[in-house]
C-alpha cells in the first residue's frame, strides 16, 4: 500500500487529522473491550494496528495526535490502566507501521523492540515508584485476578499443589513488582510486534484502494497562510485540470473572472466538471493555466471562502445542531445562531442531534455554519438538492439576495434552470469546457445511453409478494433526552406490482420509512411484512437506493462494485450499468471517488439492480441528478414497473417527475400518514 503524499513540516492536514482521530477511537474502542470484558484481554493489543495505520499513512506528528488523542480518551473512560496500553501500542505499532513503508524487514523490528522494549519497562517501572496509588491499584488489580482463577480451580483436587506453588510464585511477583512489571512490560513489547507485523500488512492490502484524499486541499502557494483573506475577485486564465490516472482532463482550457457581490450559477450535465471548477473557484491549484486573486481563498476561515458540498454529511461535525453552526469558530460568542437557523428553516432545532436530521435539514444546516462564517465567497455545490420545495425557495432567496445585502459572492452549482433566474452571470460546462449560457437556461434531450432497457426477466404473478407495514413507529434515541420520534401509526400496504411515490417535507420520516421497508431498519413497533413474512428475514428482496449514494458504493472501481453488488459477470454489469445510462467501456475500470454526485447515483442504482429484487424503494433517486439523467431514471423505473411487474417505492420531498412510475402517493407529515390515494389528487 502506497502511504499517502505528505508535507514534512507545517500543521496537520485536515485529512490527517481526520485520520488520526478516527482510528484513535478505534484504537480505545479494543482496549477497553480488552481491559474489562471476561476472557477477552488479547483484543487490547489489537489496538496496535489502528495506530500502525496512521504511522503507515502520515507523518509522526499526526501519529503522536493520534496516541495523545487516545490516551486522553482511554483515562476518561476507562482510567490510568489502558493509557498505558494506548501508549505501548502506539510506540509499538508507530514503529511497524513506518518499518512497513520503508520496506524494513522484521529483523529490524525485532532489534528494535529489544531496544523499545526496556526503555518502556525502565518508565513504566518509575511511573509506578513515583504514583503510589497507582502502584497500589494495579497490584492488587494482579492480586484479585489470580485470587478469581484460584477460586474456580480450587474444585480440581489434583492442582492442589499446583496451586499452592503458584500461589507462592504470585506472591513474590507481587512483592518483588519492578521485576515483575518490567518482565510483563518487555515481553509485551515483542508480543504486540509480532502481532502488529502480522496484522497490518493484510490490513493495509485491503485498504489499498482507500485513498484519503482531501479534494478541497488547497495548493500551498495558492492558500499562503501569510496571505491576506482576498478571495475575490478571481480570474482563471487557461486553467484545466487533470486527477491523477485519469486519462482526460476535467477541465480545459478555462477562462472565468468572478467580480466581488456576484451571483454566479454554474449548470452542466454530471460529469462535465461543474464540482472541480468549483474546488478550483475555492482554492485549490489547477493542474494547468493560472488562477490570480490580490490575497489568499482562505478556505474555511472567517471572511474567507464557504463551501457547502453535494454530501452534507460529510461536512457537519458538530453533535447539536447549534453546535455545528460555530464549529470551530474562536469567535463563536458573536455569532447568532437562532437568526442563521431562521435564515434556512431550522427554527427551534438548536437542540436536536444532527444525526436525526434528513438529509435536505443537513443541507440547511451546513449552509447556516457557512454563514456563520461571514464570509466574502460562498460556493454552494447543489446545496439544494435534498431540500422540499417550499425549502429550495428559501435557501434560493437567502442564497441570490447576499450579493446585495451582505456584499457576499455566490457561486452556486445546479442542475435546476429556476435556479439560475437570479443570477447575474450563466456559465455552462460540457465535458470540462466552459460557455456562457445567455438568457434561460435549457436541457438537451435524453441521452441516447440510457434508452436500453435491461434488467431482468418479468415477475411471474406467483412470485409478487405485497409489502405491508403494520401499525409502525419508530423513535431515535429512545428513553434517552435526546428521543426523536420519526414515525407515528404508520399503516401502509404496497400491491404487487404497484408505483407509490411517498412525498413530505425534510424531517417528516421519508427516509426512516424507506429503511424500515429494506429491512434494513427494525421499527420501534408494529411490523413490516413481505409476502406476509418479516422483511428482515427475506434479504435482498427489497432493494433500497440510499439518499447518499456515495455511502452504498463499497468498491474501489466501478466494476468491482457491480460485480459485488450482485452482478454475475462482467458482461451483467455491463448491461445494468448501461440501464441507468452510464458506458460500461468509459467508466468501469474508474474510481469511485472520481464520479460526479450524480454519477455515483447511477452506480448504486445498477447495483441494487443488478440483485433483481422483487420490490425497489429509492430514496430521493433524482437528487443531484441533470436533466437527461432524470429523465432516463424515470424511464427505467417505468420500464422496471410496467414490463417486468416490479413494485416500486419512490421517496421523493415532491410530486415532480414520477408521472411514468407512481399511480398513487402517499404524505407524510410529522411522521405520520396525512394522505393516502391517487397521485393526481395528492395536495402539492
Amino acid at each position: 500500500m502506497v502511504p499517502e503524499e505528505t508535507r514534512a513540516t507545517g500543521p496537520l492536514r485536515p485529512i490527517e487529522l481526520a485520520t488520526a482521530s478516527v482510528l484513535a477511537g478505534v484504537a480505545v474502542a479494543l482496549t477497553v473491550i480488552g481491559w474489562f470484558l471476561p476472557h477477552l484481554g488479547p483484543v487490547a493489543a489489537l489496538a496496535v494496528v489502528p495506530l500502525g495505520v496512521v504511522a503507515h499513512r502520515h507523518r509522526f506528528r499526526a501519529l503522536a495526535a493520534s496516541a495523545f488523542a487516545a490516551s486522553i480518551l482511554s483515562f476518561l473512560v476507562a482510567g490510568t490502566g489502558t493509557v498505558s496500553n494506548v501508549v505501548e501500542c502506539a510506540v509499538v505499532g508507530g514503529f511497524v507501521g513506518t518499518a512497513l513503508r520503508r520496506n524494513w524487514g522484521f529483523g529490524v523490528v525485532a532489534a528494535a523492540m529489544a531496544v523499545i522494549g526496556p526503555v518502556l519497562a525502565a518508565i513504566s517501572v518509575g511511573l509506578l515508584y513515583v504514583f503510589s496509588s497507582v502502584r497500589k491499584l494495579t497490584l492488587d488489580q494482579i492480586r484479585n485476578t489470580w485470587k478469581g482463577i484460584e477460586r474456580l480451580l480450587r474444585g480440581f483436587t489434583i492442582l492442589d499443589g499446583v496451586l499452592r506453588r503458584l500461589d507462592h510464585f504470585v506472591a513474590a511477583a507481587i512483592r518483588d513488582w519492578w521485576i515483575t512489571v518490567g518482565v510483563i512490560v518487555v515481553v509485551a513489547t515483542f508480543w504486540f510486534a509480532a502481532l502488529a507485523w502480522v496484522l497490518l500488512g493484510p490490513v493495509l492490502e485491503r485498504l489499498n484502494w482507500l485513498r484519503a484524499v482531501d479534494r478541497l486541499e488547497a495548493d500551498r502557494d495558492v492558500q499562503d497562510s501569510s496571505a491576506t483573506t482576498q478571495p475575490v475577485p478571481v480570474t482563471l486564465e487557461h486553467a484545466g485540470f487533470r486527477y491523477q490516472r485519469a486519462d482526460v482532463d476535467a477541465l480545459q482550457d478555462i477562462n472565468l473572472r468572478i467580480e466581488p457581490a456576484t451571483f454566479v450559477a454554474l449548470v452542466g450535465d454530471n460529469g462535465s466538471g461543474k464540482s472541480t471548477l468549483a474546488r478550483i473557484i475555492a482554492g485549490r491549484a489547477p493542474t494547468s493555466g493560472t488562477v490570480i486573486r490580490d490575497g489568499s481563498a482562505a478556505l474555511g476561515k472567517p471572511g474567507g471562502t464557504a463551501m457547502v458540498m453535494q454530501h452534507p454529511e460529510t461536512q457537519i461535525l458538530g453533535v447539536r445542531v447549534a453546535d455545528d453552526v460555530v464549529w470551530g469558530l474562536r469567535d463563536a460568542a458573536g455569532v447568532d445562531v437562532d437568526a442563521l437557523l431562521h435564515a434556512v428553516g431550522l427554527d427551534g432545532m438548536d437542540d436536536r442531534e444532527t444525526s436525526t436530521l434528513s438529509g435536505g435539514e443537513l443541507q440547511r444546516l451546513a449552509v447556516a455554519a457557512a454563514l456563520a462564517r461571514r464570509p466574502r465567497l460562498i460556493i454552494s455545490d447543489e446545496s439544494t438538492a435534498m431540500v422540499d420545495a417550499p425549502g429550495r425557495q428559501r435557501l434560493m432567496s437567502l442564497l441570490s439576495g447576499l450579493p446585495a445585502s451582505r456584499g457576499v459572492t455566490v457561486v452556486h452549482v445546479t442542475h435546476r434552470p429556476e435556479e439560475t433566474a437570479d443570477a447575474d452571470h450563466k456559465y455552462r460546462l460540457a465535458a470540462g469546457r466552459l460557455s456562457e449560457a445567455n438568457g434561460a437556461v435549457t436541457t438537451r434531450p435524453e441521452a441516447d445511453g440510457a434508452r436500453s432497457a435491461t434488467a431482468g426477466p418479468r415477475l411471474s404473478p406467483a412470485g409478487r409478494r405485497s409489502l405491508e407495514l403494520r401499525g409502525v413507529w419508530h423513535t431515535y434515541g429512545a428513553g434517552s433526552p435526546w428521543a426523536h420520534k420519526a414515525l407515528e401509526s404508520v399503516d401502509l400496504a404496497v400491491a404487487p406490482g404497484e408505483g407509490v411515490l411517498v412525498v413530505g417535507s425534510n424531517g417528516s420520516g421519508k427516509s426512516t420509512l424507506a429503511w424500515i421497508m429494506a429491512g434494513v431498519l427494525r421499527p420501534s413497533r408494529g411490523s413490516c411484512l413481505l409476502g406476509g413474512e418479516p422483511v428482515r428475514s427475506r434479504p435482498g428482496s427489497v432493494g433500497l437506493a440510499f439518499q447518499h449514494a456515495r455511502l452504498q458504493l463499497q468498491r474501489p472501481t466501478v466494476k468491482a462494485d457491480l460485480l459485488a453488488a450482485g452482478a454475475k459477470d462482467e458482461s451483467d454489469a455491463a448491461t445494468h450499468l448501461s440501464s441507468v445510462g452510464l458506458d460500461w467501456s468509459e467508466l468501469s475500470e474508474r474510481r469511485i471517488d472520481e464520479l460526479s454526485g450524480g454519477q455515483q447515483r447511477r452506480v448504486a442504482l445498477a447495483g441494487v439492480l443488478a440483485r433483481n429484487p422483487e420490490v425497489l424503494v429509492l430514496d430521493e433517486p433524482l437528487a443531484g441528478l441533470d436533466q437527461p439523467s432524470q429523465e432516463s431514471i424515470v424511464a427505467l423505473l417505468g420500464r422496471l414497473r410496467h414490463d417486468r411487474g416490479m413494485t416500486v417505492v419512490v421517496i421523493s420531498h415532491d410530486l415532480e417527475g414520477m408521472d411514468q412510475v407512481c399511480d398513487r402517493a402517499v404524505h407524510l407529515d410529522e411522521g405520520r400518514v396525512m394522505f393516502d390515494g391517487p397521485r393526481t389528487d395528492a395536495p402539492c
